[in-house]
């Protein structure tokens, strides 16, 4: 380490009249007409630089030559800026460096994009020039602050008797849920490894080993189609337990989760003990098995009450087995019809073929064309709605499962409209109670819910023998954040009987479960103990928690949507050396 250097960002009192060396990149250089001054900046921040060229004439020939995102080392004295030219929103702003001596320690190219926050930029050129991109004092921070969460989870997890344990990245195909990277091997032609989707297996071995208390900081793998939360590789806090349920999963997490925010970004607002919601609760009143709490707007089935009406949407929809639902919007009755236009607009945009609507207010109702209820039905809404005069009453009908889907969208673009969404406000909570199965209709076979090696409720194993598979309850559960899963876990099965049960259910032949899974039901015949865990992703947390847009923006090196890499060019093709070592061909089309 330079003990000669001062970082930028640190000048302050202590080095008034100080001599001191910086060294940093040139963010601006400004020359006024003798007088140069240069904007030097380091990861610590920015510092003015002076250079008079009455006083070190060297010094301002070589400040003469400077442009952009040069590197310099600056020798000279910090003083007080003048008066009137102070900046009082820079951590230096009060001080500047007289320069001495300036040496040049690397020249740079015209740069593809200004190195300040806030551009205006195609993502694309951001992510092929990533070095670059990086040296913004925002994405630094971003970089920081994941830093930062990874060592307090590290810190936490070993004061609570954790032990971090590293598993192999070259590990065996196995259907986990999602398409497997698959590494050929050159010693065994033929065959392959693959890259781990989750570190599931290798954590529940660990348990059959009495380790008790694993975690680690695993990097994870999934071949499948991209969305801008998801990335082909990602890195999720890995943790597994003995001798627990899920009370212990929860109380665990929420505590590392409160204690890192109120540590880290002590701005942010979060409530306190985390709600719990059934799947089954999630999906009536948020339509979303994430739930965006920020807010509150749930939605509440009126069907009973639009059965007793004459609106013909509504019968419509009853007659064919659907449901009514409505949100209540507080304080929001005295919209105008503009308003009440563009809400038909967003309805529209979530795929609903209509909304209906209520003002209310001391003087009576507003219905949407076509609707009206008579002061008995109006008195039954409201009381089922909690309503009061001066809210607003909007109602979407159509088959459950559709309507769910779409009332729910509709309900994130309410809190969107109204602005009832605080920036600084994590609304966490745990989704618990999701069933065990999903029927695939396409092919009429069930996979599983969360994956393969997830618990069922005591009170629903039963229905494993009795084929009632769709009402099974499990044992798994989701944190949620602001309308984002941010971790999945559940207490797994750890008993072979079970397991080689719940394998037969998904369809696989007794060939195949002992070719795929032989390893761990081998293990759970030499003492499994109960156990359970949860997989927190670690980018979708630091979006959250820096607040950026884009999960992207916290991966230092990340792929575009489409898998590609454009700083490095991957995926590329290979040499044709390489591929005849694997006895590998291509194919032409």
């Amino acid at each position: 380490m330079d003990t000669q250097r001062t970082n930028c960002g640190e000048v302050n009192n202590s080095h008034d009249g100080q001599p001191v060396t910086v060294k940093g990149w040139v963010s601006n250089r400004r020359d006024h007409g003798g007088l140069i001054f240069i904007d030097l900046r380091d990861r610590s921040g920015l510092l003015q630089v002076t250079v008079n060229p009455d006083d070190h004439p060297d010094a301002h020939r070589v400040a003469e030559e400077v442009r952009s995102e040069w590197v310099l080392e600056v020798a000279g004295s910090i003083q007080p800026r003048p008066d009137g030219t102070e900046n009082p929103s820079l951590p230096t702003g009060m001080f500047e460096l007289a320069a001495s001596t300036i040496e040049v320690l690397n020249p740079s190219l015209t740069p593809p994009f200004y190195i300040e926050d806030d551009i205006d930029v195609d993502e694309a050129l951001r992510l092929k020039y990533r070095y670059l991109d990086l040296r913004r004092p925002e994405m630094y921070k971003i970089l920081k602050l994941r830093y930062e969460v990874t060592k307090f989870i590290r810190d936490y997890l070993d004061g609570e008797g954790f032990l971090e344990i590293e598993t192999p990245i070259l590990i065996k195909s196995t259907p986990e849920g999602a398409r497997d990277f698959l590494v050929p091997s050159r010693l065994q032609p033929g065959s392959f490894y693959a890259l781990p989707q989750s570190p599931q297996q290798m954590k529940q071995l660990l348990m059959v080993a009495g380790v008790e208390k694993y975690f680690q900081i695993a990097r994870c793998f999934r071949d499948e189609d991209l969305r801008a939360d998801r990335q082909p590789e990602f890195t999720q806090l890995d943790l597994e337990m003995s001798f627990v349920e899920e009370e212990d999963i929860y109380r665990l997490t929420e505590h590392l989760y409160i204690q890192m925010i109120e540590n880290l970004v002590p701005e942010k607002v979060v409530p306190k003990p985390f709600p719990r919601l059934t799947y089954h609760q999630a999906m009536e009143h948020y339509g979303s098995d994430k739930p965006d709490l920020r807010f509150e707007l749930p939605m509440v089935d009126i069907t009973t009450v639009a059965t007793k009406t004459d609106f013909q949407v509504f019968q419509s929809v009853i007659k064919n087995g659907g449901k009514v639902k409505a949100i209540n919007v507080p304080d929001k009755g005295s919209i105008s019809n503009n308003a009440i236009r563009n809400l038909n607009r967003m309805a529209s945009e979530v795929g609903s073929p209509g909304l209906a609507h209520i003002r209310l207010s001391p003087d009576g109702a507003v219905f949407s064309p076509g609707l009206s209820l008579d002061d008995t039905l109006l008195r039954e809404l409201r009381e089922s709605l909690n309503s009061k005069d001066q809210d607003l009453i909007v109602i979407m009908g159509g088959p459950e499962r559709q309507l769910n889907s779409m009332l729910g969208a509709f309900r994130i673009e309410l809190g969107k409209f109204f602005e009832l969404i605080d920036p600084n406000y994590l609304a966490f909570c745990f989704v618990t109670e999701f069933p065990l199965f999903e029927l695939e209709e396409s092919s009429n076979t069930w996979t599983s819910s969360h994956h393969p090696f997830t618990s069922p409720q005591e009170e629903d194993r039963s229905k494993l023998d009795s084929g009632d598979y769709g009402n099974i309850k499990s044992k798994a559960y989701d944190l949620v954040c602001n309308g984002m899963e941010l971790a999945s876990g559940s207490i797994r099965i750890h008993d072979q009987t079970t397991q080689q049960k719940i394998f037969e259910i998904l369809g696989y032949s007794e060939a195949e479960i002992h070719s795929q899974f032989g390893q761990i039901l081998e293990a759970f015949q030499y003492g499994a103990p109960p156990h359970g865990g949860i997989a927190p992703g670690i980018d979708r947390l630091v979006t959250i928690l820096s607040g950026t847009d884009s999960i992207r923006d916290v991966i230092a090196f990340p792929k575009t949507q489409s898998g590609t890499d454009l700083l490095f060019g991957a995926p590329s093709l290979v040499d044709g050396a390489q591929l005849n070592d694997l006895g590998i061909t291509l194919k032409n089309d």
